[in-house]
């Protein structure tokens, strides 16, 4: 990587404090959503932090400023300790969000959750009907996932529904959004699919066309009207058909800071990918250490690291330079402007991504088969990469 030209422009203002932590307890989870953000060679990443390291994570993210603290994974509800890790984090006054695809939320655990002072749960599906539904995610859980969205109403939490939006689903949204209607969904997330992790390895058989999404948006307008206050629907916008890049997770190190299920102290759940970095683990270190003195957090933050064209952009305040991920997977490059910028050097290679699928040159399901987030799938990959 290129060192900035200057020291002045290498130091960035001292950051404020994370407002969010996101704790991913656990990779292990029973679907296997072709979309997963989670990384691909999570099957290498097995030692999981202790509940007495989660205890104290939560300590510390807390001390640092920390007032959200979302619990996710892989499937957080695996994980035997939630229920008192939840507890803490509630204690220390955290609010507190559980991210789940509904597997293991039994009444009796809803009860136990509830209890112990979980604030809010947002609950995934992959589809309206049970045929896609349980086709993305490799498994059979359409019609649990409708028993959980009823136990989270009568538990009384806020029933925020989240869909991530591609190609295989996108023209299903007028049933989505009924069904999330029907089910008494309060919040609905329509999060068109962000292509790194398993989504950039499926995204010859992900990406929508233009088409498509205009065509969702217009729906979703018209469901807007129709509902009023009784529903917010949040209609993610993508990435590829901007020409636009969008902050990275609010700006590197600026707002959030997620902990990894074997520790890792992350300023967003894919930079473990970036070459040259080196994050702290918090067997080690103290989070507040990580966050204001790791290299790994300064790298990124602020906009001294940037080059041309982003250094002198109009818009770098407001993107930040956009997805450092993406710039690797994409330009094989980190410091570069996020491709899917108009003004990237690199930007023909989004465009001619977005084109394949616009003439109907891309690949269909039939001819190259999705890769599934499992642990087989995941490494065979990571001995690929190695190779």
């Amino acid at each position: 990587m290129n060192a900035p030209t200057s020291i002045a422009a290498a130091v960035a203002p001292r950051p404020g404090p994370p407002l969010w932590l996101l704790a991913e307890v656990t990779y292990r989870c029973p679907l296997h959503c072709v979309f997963c953000y989670n990384p691909v060679d999570f099957a290498r990443h097995e030692q999981e932090l202790s509940t007495a390291d989660w205890l104290r994570v939560l300590r510390e993210g807390r001390e640092l400023g920390a007032v959200q603290c979302g619990f996710s994974g892989g499937e957080p509800l695996l994980r035997d300790d939630l229920e008192e890790l939840v507890a803490e984090a509630h204690r220390l006054g955290y609010y507190t969000n559980l991210l789940t695809s509904g597997v293991g939320l039994t009444p009796q655990r809803a009860r136990a959750l509830k209890e112990a002072g979980l604030d809010h749960v947002q609950l995934s599906f992959q589809d309206s009907t049970k045929e896609v539904n349980d086709f993305l995610s490799h498994t059979k859980t359409f019609e649990l996932k409708r028993r959980v969205a009823a136990l989270i109403k009568e538990q009384g939490w806020p029933m925020v529904m989240n869909v991530v939006l591609h190609r295989l689903n996108i023209d299903h949204i007028d049933p989505i959004i009924a069904l999330a209607d029907e089910l008494g969904a309060e919040y609905v997330e329509l999060a068109n699919t962000q292509y790194y992790s398993w989504a950039f390895l499926n995204r010859e058989q992900l990406l929508p066309t233009r088409e498509q999404l205009q065509r969702a948006e217009a729906v979703t307008d018209a469901w807007r009207a129709k509902l009023g206050e009784r529903m917010k629907l949040f209609f993610v916008a993508p990435d590829y058909h901007e020409g636009r890049a969008k902050k990275c997770v609010n700006g590197w190190g600026n707002m959030f800071i997620t902990v990894t299920p074997d520790g890792d102290v992350l300023p967003c759940h894919t930079a473990k990918m970036l070459p040259g970095l080196s994050f702290p683990n918090v067997r080690e270190s103290s989070l507040r250490a990580a966050w204001y003195d790791s290299k790994g957090f300064n790298r990124y933050r602020g906009t001294g690291w940037m080059k041309e064209p982003c250094a002198s952009c109009e818009h770098k305040e407001q993107d930040l330079g956009g997805c450092r991920c993406q710039a690797y997977l994409i330009a094989r490059d980190a410091e570069a402007a996020d491709p899917v910028c108009a003004k990237s050097p690199h930007h023909h290679l989004v465009q001619e991504a977005v084109q394949r699928v616009e003439s109907g040159a891309a690949a269909p399901v039939r001819e190259q088969p999705l890769v599934f987030r499992d642990p087989g799938n995941s490494r065979r990959l990571s001995e690929a990469l190695k190779g």
